[in-house]
């Protein structure tokens, strides 16, 4: 009886999980409208938005935000949230610059920092699972304390004198394609597909759909949740590196209000705030919204103080427009 009831159940909760890809795939049609229509309103404001220079630009601008957007929309649709990504992508900038700086090799330097994003996303995952607390307040909290490593072991002073080699991550291009967009577009198709295609994928939707029945269905709940923080913590500190590799520099006030942007880039994009729903590829047009939207604000000269504002109430409204489809 036991055994039937947790099939049944699990039964439930993979048809409610593939009852939302319908859904989903209009959410992107939707996004993917509006940034075609921001872009065309872009391109009558200012001449100069459409040129190849500037179109390069915002590639590179929107590329570490989707990078750690991919992580935030894992994190989004456990109904969890990460806000230490911006200080994780610090903290695995300094440590990569600070590893290049003293004669480490480039490609291990590079696994030390991505290293440090793991285990710093493997405390919260830990403390939110094991501790049973908030991922709001352990994520606060880890914010904090890696902001304060980052500047207690620079002394608040930027790592520079990085070798040229490494400067090609966040500067070079592949056929006129920047490096970093290339990473960007490879991460993408990775996590889309272990979000979309693997059993693990399933699992984390299960967990944001409903956590007790995705226990009762056999699923183990607290290894999904605490592989969701180890994404997050991975892809912050492949933003960090990148952002390191493009400044020339482990800045460590790097990835300072980056939470903003990888929250909205997932939200527009039609990850629930709820739980439950989301998917890579609207994520990656949301990036883009915001890319796009930063991008052609600054041509039309719009200060940054009102792009933050512009930028809130785009959140809001996607907030709102969640919770009307959701009624």
């Amino acid at each position: 009886m036991i055994k039937e009831g947790k099939v049944s159940t699990k039964i439930g909760v993979l048809k409610e999980v593939r009852g939302k890809v319908g859904e989903e795939n209009f959410q992107i049609l939707s996004v993917l409208s509006g940034l075609v229509a921001m872009m065309i309103f872009f391109s009558m404001a200012s001449p100069y938005f459409f040129t190849m220079n500037n179109m390069m630009t915002v590639a590179l601008q929107t590329s570490i935000i989707a990078i750690i957007a991919i992580g935030q929309t894992f994190v989004l649709i456990t109904t969890g949230i990460d806000l230490s990504i911006g200080s994780n992508m610090a903290i695995a900038g300094i440590v990569t610059s600070l590893a290049l700086v003293n004669g480490v090799p480039m490609i291990i330097a590079i696994m030390l920092g991505l290293i440090t994003g793991i285990i710093s996303g493997l405390i919260n995952g830990l403390l939110i699972v094991l501790g049973d607390l908030p991922p709001f307040v352990v994520t606060l909290g880890s914010m904090s304390i890696v902001r304060g490593l980052a500047l207690v072991i620079t002394n608040g002073i930027p790592v520079s004198g990085l070798p040229k080699a490494f400067r090609y991550i966040g500067n070079g291009k592949v056929l006129d394609v920047p490096f970093s967009v290339i990473i960007m577009f490879l991460l993408t198709g990775i996590f889309g597909f272990i979000l979309s295609k693997t059993k693990l994928g399933t699992h984390i939707y299960a967990c944001g759909s409903n956590i007790e029945a995705a226990r009762l269905s056999g699923i183990n709940t607290k290894k999904t949740l605490i592989q969701v923080y180890v994404f997050s913590g991975f892809l912050a500190a492949c933003s960090g590196i990148i952002l390191a590799s493009r400044i020339a520099s482990g800045q460590p006030s790097a990835g300072m209000g980056y939470e903003l942007f990888a929250v909205a880039s997932a939200v527009i994009g039609g990850t629930s705030l709820a739980g439950g729903e989301g998917i890579i590829t609207g994520t990656l047009i949301g990036a883009l919204v915001i890319g796009v939207l930063r991008n052609g604000l600054n041509l039309m000269g719009v200060s940054a103080f009102l792009q933050e504002i512009l930028i809130g109430i785009v959140i809001i409204l996607a907030v709102f427009a969640d919770r009307i489809k959701r009624k």
